[in-house]
């Protein structure tokens, strides 16, 4: 994906997520089901295990996920760029949390910020920061 494109996400969610709320409200009720995932840190394996089990986010199928979607794992990038496209198609049905994982000095530690400076030596930088933004 080009680095134009993964900026415009960027840009979209952070411009969604700043009309939120701190706190979300979910709500369910005994006919509609809610999937809460947390730890993903970066296996993207585990999240497509869970829309496996679970159905894809759609208007009948709320998810929540608490956190901690990057790092230690590979696929980091990938997993935020799925999650946030899905907050921006279903904004009623996807919840995201920010868990201690979605920080600077976490990200730096742990491998986000090296795996996006060697994904993209053009652009690492600049989509680094608007991922730290969004955070």
């Amino acid at each position: 994906l080009h680095a134009r494109y993964v900026l415009n996400l960027l840009h979209e969610t952070r411009r969604h997520l700043k009309q939120l709320p701190n706190i979300s409200h979910v709500s369910t009720c005994y006919s509609e089901e809610v999937t809460v995932c947390g730890d993903l840190h970066g296996q993207l394996d585990d999240l497509f295990l869970i829309f496996y089990k679970n159905g894809l986010p759609s208007p009948s199928k709320s998810y929540v996920f608490n956190g901690d979607f990057v790092d230690r794992g590979k696929q980091s990038l990938e997993i935020l760029l799925i999650l946030f496209t899905f907050l921006l198609i279903y904004p009623k049905e996807v919840h995201l949390n920010r868990g201690n994982h979605e920080d600077h000095m976490v990200n730096l530690r742990y491998g986000f910020c090296a795996g996006l400076r060697a994904m993209s030596r053009v652009h690492g930088k600049k989509i680094l920061r608007m991922f730290h933004n969004v955070f």
